[in-house]
């Protein structure tokens, strides 16, 4: 008994892991939980990249296309031939124009997939899909 008693009566000298491992344990559920509030929403697309470029902030332009048909840019109602005039006049003052599309989702594949012809055919090589990610649902 008196041996057992003088060996517990030593400095603790090891270093326990467990209370770092319950820390950073929580630092990661916490990071995983606030992860998506912080990631933008949008579909990005990876853009090439330049030794020589400038950051100047492009153009950017909303088109909107809704259930009815109706089709948007920059929140004002336009026919086709106005959406190609007008992005066509965006691309003239800045090369580096970017559009972002939305669209209801009950619109066929064929319109959406139209104004995306229209934005690349004129020289929109930067576009964002807008999306929200609360109701990702699969289809039924």
């Amino acid at each position: 008994m008196a041996g057992g008693a003088s060996r517990r009566r030593g400095i603790i000298a090891e270093i326990n892991v467990t209370p770092l491992v319950d820390i950073m344990l929580v630092l990661l559920i916490i990071f995983m939980l606030t992860a998506h509030l912080i990631a933008k929403q949008v579909i990005e697309i990876e853009l090439p990249k330049a030794s020589t470029s400038t950051a100047l902030n492009p153009t950017t332009i909303a088109i909107a296309l809704q259930k009815d048909g109706a089709l948007y840019l920059n929140d004002k109602p336009v026919t086709p031939a106005e959406l190609r005039s007008q992005i066509a006049a965006a691309i003239a003052k800045d090369p580096k124009t970017q559009a972002i599309i939305s669209a209801d989702k009950s619109v066929t594949h064929g319109r959406f997939v139209w104004v995306l012809d229209v934005v690349k055919s004129l020289g929109v090589a930067t576009f964002a899909i807008q999306i929200d990610p609360a109701s990702l649902v699969p289809p039924p």
